[in-house]
This record gives C-alpha cells, sequence and structure tokens, in this order.
C-alpha cells in the first residue's frame, strides 16, 4: 500500500492567499502571487512566480508555470516549473513536466514525460501572461 509522504515544502510554509475549494469550478487564466491552493476543478491556464498546491480531490487541466507545484489531485497538461514539481500520492499526472527538482512519490500514476534542466525554467511566456 503506498503512503503518504512528507512535503518537502511544507504547505504550512507559505500563507495561502487563494482558494478554489472542493464543490467550485472555473474556467479561465489565473495569475496569482503567494499560494494558491485547488481543491475544486480548473480548466485554462495558470500563471504565477509562487507556488500552487493542487490538493487531494481536485482536478486540472491545464497549461501552467509556476515557481513550485505540489500536486495530490489529477492533473492533465503542461507543467513549466522554475523552481520545483513535487507529486504526491493519491495524485494521478497525465502530460509533461519541465523543472530542475522533481519529485514523485511511491504510488502516484505519472503518464507523460519529464525535462529536467539545471538552471530554472526561463519566462519567455511572458508576453502570453499579457494578453
Amino acid at each position: 500500500m503506498a503512503r503518504k509522504t512528507q512535503l518537502a515544502i511544507p504547505s504550512g510554509a507559505h500563507e495561502v492567499t487563494g482558494v478554489l475549494d472542493k464543490g467550485s469550478e472555473f474556467d479561465g487564466i489565473l495569475s496569482f502571487e503567494g499560494a494558491f491552493r485547488i481543491g475544486g476543478v480548473f480548466r485554462g491556464k495558470i500563471f504565477t512566480d509562487d507556488i500552487l498546491i493542487i490538493g487531494e480531490g481536485a482536478s486540472v487541466d491545464a497549461d501552467i508555470e509556476v515557481g513550485t507545484l505540489i500536486l495530490s489531485g489529477e492533473f492533465k497538461g503542461a507543467v513549466r516549473a522554475k523552481e520545483r514539481v513535487e507529486i504526491h500520492y493519491p495524485a494521478v499526472f497525465q502530460g509533461n513536466i519541465q523543472t530542475p527538482s522533481l519529485m514523485v512519490a511511491d504510488g502516484v500514476v505519472f503518464e507523460g514525460v519529464s525535462q529536467m534542466s539545471r538552471s530554472g525554467v526561463g519566462s519567455d511566456r511572458a508576453a502570453e501572461r499579457k494578453t
């Protein structure tokens, strides 16, 4: 049986500045500062230099560019993380990841491609943020 792992970046280490909780659904573009937690359903694009937490029970279908991603829910799409991606049980990941640091826990379903670089992911999509 797979077990939950400790977060390398404890979820309480940063003040959560926004929440899309269970029972909520959002389609569109999200940008924020600080730590944002998704517990509901999100479809679209997400941009931040900070922390995105996709909690257990959440469903996200998106292209995201973040500082750090902490995933415990379901994700489908592309991730570009400047600092780190953590995928914790019982997460289901389908897509592509580009990050300098990747942690995948035992028991996670990972279907996709990961690309790791020594330096952080560049912000060549900055122009997209403004449109």
